[in-house]
């Protein structure tokens, strides 16, 4: 038995499970698609949400390898694989581009390490660690696939809501980024409660009673202090579907959902 076999709970529904089910794929177990579906009753939005926030980080991934010409990023929390995950986005705007992807749950690696192969230009790494030790984090990046004394691309997309205390949250996002050099970047994406927030609360109630790993929405002001320090790139915090959306959007796809993003970078 490996080490991620070892940690393997079927038993118990996990995010990562749980979102690739809200985004219709098929690595989830029952668990997580109970979890799922008496979420998606309380709060049928969250399918919208989930592909809000998928579309906000192609569009972000893009700007950020296409306009800014960044050609490494580190994603934690990636979350189980799914369409357009962050290498297919980058490699296919800039070939050469490395990206380390971060997650602590043990089938997210199993499939990660199989199916995150990218371009023989660029490369593409998984590493098993928890998004409160970013030292730890930063020392397993920067060993063989990114150089951080080069701009990267921070990506932090739906995890920080994952750490209930604001200051801890805020405290390692700045760590984070004080390793990474001037001309670095921040994506970044979380739940909050200001468009449907009564539903979506009931929701996250079920959530956080079924699952060992609570969620907490937050106030677009309390996402704001993630970007303290930052030059915000226009439109600045706003629903995901409202930045930088294709002209041709469909008008489903710009309804404004609790879950704000932004870009930021570091000056």
């Amino acid at each position: 038995m490996t080490d991620a076999d070892a940690k393997l709970d079927t038993s118990i529904p996990h995010s990562a499970r749980v979102w690739n089910y809200w985004l219709g794929g098929k690595d989830n177990f029952e668990v997580d698609r109970q979890v799922g579906d008496q979420f998606s009753g309380l709060y049928p939005d969250i399918t919208v949400v989930a592909r809000s926030s998928r579309g906000f980080l192609k569009r972000a991934i893009t700007f950020l390898a296409q306009e800014a010409g960044i050609r490494q990023f580190l994603d934690v929390g990636t979350g189980m694989p799914t369409a357009e995950n962050t290498h297919q986005v980058a490699q296919a705007a800039a070939p050469d581009s490395r990206i380390v992807y971060v997650d602590n749950d043990p089938l997210v690696l199993v499939h990660a390490r199989a199916l995150l192969t990218g371009t023989a230009e660029g490369a593409t790494e998984y590493i098993d660690a928890d998004l409160r030790e970013p030292a730890a984090i930063l020392e397993a990046a920067g060993r063989t696939t990114l150089d951080l004394s080069k701009p990267t691309g921070l990506i932090l997309m739906n995890i920080l809501g994952h750490v209930p205390d604001l200051d801890e949250a805020v405290s390692i996002v700045r760590r984070l980024l004080a390793a990474l050099p001037s001309g670095s970047y921040l994506v970044t994406a979380d739940g909050t409660n200001v468009i449907d927030g009564p539903a979506f609360e009931e929701a996250i109630g079920v959530w956080n009673a079924n699952a060992p790993l609570s969620y907490h929405l937050r106030r677009p002001e309390e996402l704001a202090r993630f970007l303290e320090g930052l030059e915000i790139i226009e439109p600045g915090l706003v629903p995901c579907s409202k930045w930088r959306p294709p002209a041709d959007a469909p008008a489903e796809d710009l309804r404004e959902v609790d879950e704000f993003g932004a870009v930021g970078r570091k000056p």
